[in-house]
């Protein structure tokens, strides 16, 4: 098992353990054998985890590469919410009084290194479970926590990661320490569900134009549902709060990192609930550059690629040429993709992209006529769709100002549809998870290239069910229903 420290820059580590590797983000992120090694861990120390930033790539990649990080993906996004503390102070409940019942100051600060108390003192003890508790729920490698007293009872004030460089010379013995139990210990979570009548929640926005399913088709999603003898219920975003009182939940919104279709998943997640799409599956899917890596790793085609930053910039056109396409990581519905046809317009639209991620994506532009479209759900191919380019645009939707123009859809049947389509598109879904997906395949000629797998993929009355009619509806309830009753025990 090959064990990476990750930091910021070499010199933020000043300790001595052995058995483990240290190196930089930009090492990790950029040199090729990183992302060949198998068996192999990696514990994110990075300065930072914000969004798109070198620590959350770091996470990122290491997902896409197997590498089960920490924190991972979930994990870095949790600890730059400004809601960490609230968050965690209702996790642990009357733990904080009990834990500090003798105390007598009126506020408590604690550094947690790998779930331990970094205080190496006699009354030690009687904060590991409390500390242990804090990991279980964001497993960050270093942890501040400031509790404090508020009339009568304790209450979490502050959380916050902790950087490598501040820790105290004093206390390096006991973050060394701290790791060393760490890399010996497995920590498992789990959830349950209860035992009511199935009730489903189908998570959409109705003022959103372009949505994953138009009114009939959520319509003809509940009516199966109740055929399955589950009760589906449309609940729009300001009603997710109460999302832990359904035992599923299926989101028929646009998907987003910074989104609330993301923390309404992760909340049902956490619940213990059926989810698609689950909170994995939504943030591998919206960042092509997870997508990209993930896809090269397993030697899916996808077109000739580039992973771009500030100092590769020019190798763009001597490894893709012109045209060629730019896109931010978490561009959705055709939004924040370019075509490139000239050096003026390269530098012009990647420094762009570039302040808005530290690492955008360059791919060789391949020009077709129409796109796959292949619903891949539970591991099984579902429909499948020629999605034609909008009239007169190389994309199948135009942005024209405030105006969007599609191409047309066409539904085929999946016996119609060429076995290497079927056969790449479920592989590249399997890659993601068990969930619900739209893997995007282009033709070029006899080869076929992987553009993305999309989380919750269209499903628009009249257009995706062209072939399967009502059944569509039913096979997809049908896995709700197939993993409620899973989970009940039936």
């Amino acid at each position: 098992m090959n064990i990476l420290f990750v930091v910021s820059h070499r010199q933020d580590w000043t300790f001595d353990i052995p058995g483990i590797t240290v190196i930089d983000a930009r090492t990790y992120l950029m040199e090729p054998a990183y992302g060949e090694c198998s068996a192999t861990r990696v514990f994110n120390l990075c300065r930072s985890y914000r969004y798109q930033h070198h620590g959350y790539y770091v996470s990122l990649l290491a997902e896409a590469r197997g590498h089960r990080p920490l924190p991972n993906v979930e994990g870095s996004r949790d600890l730059q919410s400004g809601d960490l503390a609230r968050y965690l102070g209702e996790k642990l409940g009357q733990l904080m009084d009990c834990t500090f019942s003798q105390v007598t100051a009126p506020m408590v600060d604690i550094d947690i290194y790998f779930g331990k108390d970094s205080a190496q003192k006699d009354d030690a003890q009687k904060y590991e479970h409390l500390c242990s508790q804090l990991f279980r729920q964001i497993q960050a490698p270093v942890l501040h926590v400031r509790f404090e007293r508020v009339y009568e009872h304790w209450q979490l004030s502050s959380a916050c990661v902790g950087d490598i460089r501040d820790i105290p010379a004093h206390r390096h013995k006991a973050f060394i320490d701290a790791t060393l139990a760490y890399l010996k210990e497995e920590k498992i979570l789990t959830g349950t569900l209860g035992t009511k009548k199935p009730a489903l929640a189908i998570l959409h926005d109705p003022h959103r134009s372009a949505s994953p399913s138009n009114r009939k088709a959520l319509q003809k999603f509940c009516d199966a549902a109740e055929r399955l003898d589950m009760s589906a219920h449309l609940i729009t975003p300001s009603r997710a709060t109460h999302i832990d009182t359904f035992d599923a939940l299926f989101i028929r919104d646009t998907t987003g990192i910074d989104h609330h279709t993301y923390q309404v998943s992760r909340r049902a997640a956490d619940a213990g609930m059926v989810v698609i799409d689950d909170p994995d599956s939504i943030m591998r899917c919206t960042n092509k550059i997870y997508l990209a890596e993930l896809l090269a790793r397993h030697h899916i085609p996808i077109p000739k690629t580039l992973v771009v930053h500030h100092d590769n910039v020019n190798e763009i056109v001597s490894t893709l040429g012109l045209p060629c396409v730019l896109k931010q990581p978490d561009g959705a519905f055709s939004l924040g993709v370019v075509k490139i046809e000239s050096l003026e317009q390269l530098h012009e639209k990647v420094n762009a992209l570039l302040q808005k991620s530290e690492l955008i994506l360059a791919q060789e532009y391949l020009p077709t006529t129409f796109d796959w479209r292949i619903a891949v759900l539970d591991h099984r191919p579902l429909f499948a769709c020629k999605y034609h380019m909008a009239p007169g645009h190389w994309q199948i939707i135009k942005h024209d100002q405030n105006a969007m123009s599609e191409g047309k859809t066409e539904a085929l049947s999946i016996s119609e549809t060429p076995d290497d389509v079927i056969g790449i598109a479920v592989q590249a879904a399997n890659l993601i998870g068990d969930g619900f997906y739209g893997v995007d395949i282009k033709q070029v000629g006899t080869q076929y290239y992987v553009i993305e797998v999309n989380d919750n993929p269209n499903v628009d009355a009249g257009n995706e069910d062209g072939i399967l009619g009502d059944a569509l509806y039913r096979e997809v309830m049908g896995v709700f229903r197939k993993r409620i009753d899973a989970l009940r025990g039936n």
